[in-house]
């Protein structure tokens, strides 16, 4: 039997609920999560019939073809008067399923985000490479909206963005922007980032990293005057190095570790967590390229740079993961349990928190 709801009052429940995102995958409830748990919005399970007639109501013929040919489809559309949302659909035993991400409306402001003041100091830079990592839900493109909605308000500049899908819509303010969705106004990341550099650049995104070409373009973008942003799915600083370089070949690492040294400014990583009594919050760890940073990379000891980065913070604006999981514990925001959850180096973080 059809179910007796639509996709529209599915995304309106996302905003109702201040979720995150919405699963629709056959014989399961419609799921929304909320603060980062995965909750039934108590509807009848859904049949494949019921999804694919979901779905597919926000489909173009052209969207439809893609997703019958590639068996997957990532895009973005906009539901007026409720909301922007990310999708993402895909096959699951043979039945259609999708995820859907809401997009605000506009990109936040750094101040809104309670952003660490580094971010704005760091956007002033006029060329290096800047990368935002974390996990897949950690607020990374919230972050670098946010970074560029701060160019945006302050710089005449001309920022290009790569995505797979467009995400969030910035306005024309003192900026220009020109942004380009991978399928729809390029055939891919590397050719976007290439053409890039031809149509005078001060600040360029790409959506993702996704192979040694792009990175090595991405490089070379950096070095030679403009401001990159990008983001990867790695969890530190040293570990975010360790994938760049890695991605090349053995004959290769040395020159792309003297390029990295060259061309890096930052390295963001962050997770959200959950806050005690609701809502989550960013937790960030931050490294700055330096003198003693760039000589580190140069010389492939990279298991150095932790340590590095808890040297004259004051003056560096460098934080460490730990550092801010524990703050956070000792201010009451989050629980132990969910700081311990999200570490990478949990013996550390049980001495700072006294467990």
């Amino acid at each position: 039997m059809a179910v007796n709801f639509t996709l529209d009052a599915l995304l309106a429940s996302v905003t109702e609920y201040n979720a995150s995102d919405l699963h629709l995958v056959v014989n399961a409830e419609p799921m929304l999560r909320i603060d980062g748990k995965l909750l039934p919005l108590k509807l009848p399970k859904l049949e494949n019939e019921d999804i694919v007639n979901l779905c597919y109501s926000v489909l173009t013929d052209k969207q439809k073809k893609e997703l019958e040919e590639n068996l997957e489809l990532d895009f973005s559309f906009e539901n007026p008067g409720i909301g922007r949302f990310r999708a993402n659909y895909y096959y699951e035993r043979g039945n259609l399923a999708a995820a859907f991400r809401i997009i605000p409306p506009k990109p936040l402001s750094l101040d809104e985000l309670n952003a660490p003041a580094i971010f704005k100091k760091l956007i002033r830079n006029d060329k290096g490479l800047i990368l935002v990592t974390g996990p897949t839900g950690s607020g990374k493109s919230t972050t670098l909206a946010a970074m560029l909605n701060e160019i945006n308000e302050n710089f005449h500049k001309h920022v290009i963005t790569i995505e797979d899908p467009i995400e969030f819509v910035h306005e024309h303010k003192k900026s220009l922007f020109s942004q380009r969705e991978v399928g729809r106004d390029t055939k891919s990341f590397l050719n976007a980032l290439r053409a890039s550099l031809r149509e005078d650049p001060d600040v360029i995104l790409i959506g993702e990293m996704r192979d040694k070409e792009t990175i090595g373009a991405a490089l070379t973008a950096a070095e030679t005057g403009h401001l990159v942003f990008a983001t990867l799915h790695t969890n530190s600083a040293d570990q975010t190095i360790n994938r760049i370089v890695n991605v090349f070949p053995a004959e290769e690492q040395d020159q792309i570790r003297t390029q990295l040294s060259m061309a890096l400014s930052a390295v963001i990583s962050q997770v959200l967590i959950p806050k005690i009594g609701g809502g989550r919050i960013a937790a960030h760890e931050i490294m700055i390229n330096n003198p003693a940073i760039a000589n580190l990379i140069r010389e492939n000891k990279i298991q150095q740079i932790y340590s590095q980065m808890q040297l004259n913070q004051g003056v560096t604006g460098m934080q460490t993961m730990n550092q801010i999981l524990a703050e956070l514990v000792r201010k009451h925001i989050i629980t132990k349990e969910d700081a311990m959850a999200k570490t990478t180096k949990p013996e550390e973080l049980r001495r700072l928190i006294g467990i």
